[in-house]
């Protein structure tokens, strides 16, 4: 990518910037390995599950490291196009075994670490992968569906001994830490790179496949949403499953030379065991989901003293009394941006320009974002419509390349000149993108449309709530067909009341319009949530 000169403006950022993308590209050999040059150049620090001890590597560790990791697919019969499910946590291992595959041109596929038997099996026959690499915890799950997977040859353990397994140490300690890239071959940045299945909040997973191409567009995630230099450490909490982590812990961070800093979180996540590991190392840039920051701001915040420089948000829309809290706290703006597994970041908010609490921001260099109808004519200011990709003139490289084995979902989001994003949203008339909910959440009632968002945010606004999420379900007097229900997480202190269901009601009528207010609240000690953070709307609405 290149910008045409210094630019000060975000209208100057946007209009000057120019995407290249060579025909040849390896984010290992690219990436990684230029960066490896510099021996001593820190990439990677990662803190095991106790949380008091911590492994350091540089670029040239990881250089050599998977080089030897290519070596050994290679000689087990692992080839370039292959597909390879990885299920591990947030260890060093998942960087040296990806890093690995794409120098080699192998596919992996990542898989959140609460997959159950079930899950793999579906991933594994639907892609026909041929191997996986996984640990102890899960050995017993991808056992439980070998004999259902036909194209299974492969299982490999990173942290232990099993019949039928091989094992990472082992086969690392005996393989060549040289590859040649001249040797196995070059990937064009045009060929298969990852696969990431998507949620599953509103379907069936859809396998996601993203090219080589892939990382060059994360380039614009980390130097502009992100505001990465080289001399940052920086924190993105994500399970290692979700594309959240090729947003926040891989592509972009190395693309800058940024360090990258991670906790192997087995379990339920603590909230303040984060806090203070940021606060021993100096991170200074950190992402999270809205879910994480809700419950950053239950703790005493005036606690920690950290080095954070800037702070951003993602995979929802982040409520704006979260923002005013956190910004109270720590001097610190949120700075929301979005994209999809599909996409890299296309909205973002820019610590060059304004913020509008709630917005999701203006379009990323290299992206034409616009809210069109279903027919494709675009939308004036303020009024509703699909948040649509515009992909006439060139295909931005990070968009996917297309839904894997799955052409009536291609035929949906692939219109015209546009990829369609599935979620709804409206521009103002300065420019800046509001999110209002994924096409299928977007409430219809008595004749109006919804945002389950902007319900959210009012009622996080109010002390008594922690934590929330708001669906449309059928009306159980039978008049207005579908009603507005609200499920909610009390913060401490606050005890389920009809009274307090009553007061929750008003305060949403005086903060939105009154025609929105949830009819029906529920109280619940926690949501349903993918490992990403993402509320399960779909659970909800058939509870």
């Amino acid at each position: 990518m290149s910008l045409d000169k210094d630019v000060d403006t975000y209208e100057e950022l946007y209009n000057s910037f120019k995407w290249e993308i060579p025909e040849y590209y390896n984010f290992g050999f690219d990436v990684v390995d230029k960066w490896a040059e510099d021996r001593t150049k820190l990439a990677l620090i990662s803190i095991d599950r106790t949380g008091k001890h911590d492994r350091y590597h540089t670029f040239y560790d990881l250089s050599v490291a998977s080089n030897r990791f290519a070596n050994v697919l290679r000689k087990i019969g692992v080839k370039k196009g292959d597909r390879v499910l990885v299920i591990l946590q947030s260890i060093p291992e998942w960087y040296i075994a990806l890093i690995g595959m794409f120098k080699l041109g192998v596919i992996p596929m990542p898989g959140t670490s609460l997959l159950t038997s079930k899950d793999i099996e579906y991933r594994i026959n639907r892609a026909e992968a041929c191997m996986v690499l996984t640990d102890l915890d899960h050995a017993d799950s991808v056992e439980a569906v070998k004999a259902n997977c036909p194209s299974l040859k492969h299982m490999m353990l990173v942290d232990g001994k099993r019949v039928g397994w091989y094992n990472f140490d082992e086969e690392m300690s005996e393989a060549s830490p040289e590859i040649s890239q001249e040797e196995i071959g070059k990937t064009k940045s045009s060929d298969p790179m990852i696969i990431y299945f998507t949620s599953g909040t509103t379907g069936h997973p859809k396998m996601v496949l993203h090219t080589h191409s892939y990382p060059l567009g994360h380039e614009v995630t980390a130097r502009f949403a992100q505001a990465l230099t080289d001399k940052d450490l920086h924190w993105t909490v994500s399970d290692t499953g979700w594309a959240k982590a090729a947003w926040g812990k891989l592509f972009g961070q190395m693309i800058v030379g940024a360090a990258i800093i991670q906790w192997e979180t087995p379990g339920r996540f603590d909230p303040d065991g984060l806090l203070r590991a940021m606060e021993k190392y100096g991170v200074t840039t950190f992402c999270a989901p809205p879910t994480v920051y809700r419950m950053l701001i239950q703790l005493d915040l005036s606690k920690y003293k950290l080095k954070l420089r800037h702070c951003m948000s993602a995979g929802e829309p982040l409520n704006p009394e979260v923002i005013r809290v956190w910004k109270k706290a720590f001097g610190l703006d949120i700075y929301d941006f979005y994209g999809q597994t599909e996409t890299v970041c296309v909205l973002s908010n820019y610590p060059f320009m304004p913020i509008k609490y709630g917005s999701v921001g203006k379009p990323t260099p290299g992206h034409d974002v616009r809210i069109v109808d279903d027919e494709g004519n675009e939308l004036g200011p303020n009024e509703e419509g699909n948040i649509a990709l515009y992909i006439g003139e060139q295909r931005p490289p990070g968009l996917f390349k297309e839904y894997w084995k799955d052409e009536e979902a291609m035929k949906k989001a692939f219109r015209g000149n546009y990829y369609y994003t599935g979620d709804r949203g409206y521009k103002d008339e300065d420019g800046y993108f509001w999110f209002v909910g994924r096409d299928d959440d977007v409430i219809k009632s008595s004749g109006y449309r919804i945002g389950p968002f902007e319900v959210e945010s009012a009622l996080i606004e109010h002390p008594a709530v922690a934590e929330c999420a708001v669906v449309g379900v059928p009306d159980p007097k039978g008049i207005r067909g579908t009603v507005v229900k609200a499920v909610v997480v009390l913060a401490k202190g606050y005890k389920p009341s009809e009274a307090l269901t009553k007061e929750l009601q008003e305060h949403v009528k005086k903060t939105t319009a009154p025609y929105k207010y949830p009819r029906i609240i529920e109280y619940v000690d926690e949501l349903p949530k993918t490992i990403s953070g993402k509320i399960l709307r779909r659970k909800l609405r058939k509870s």
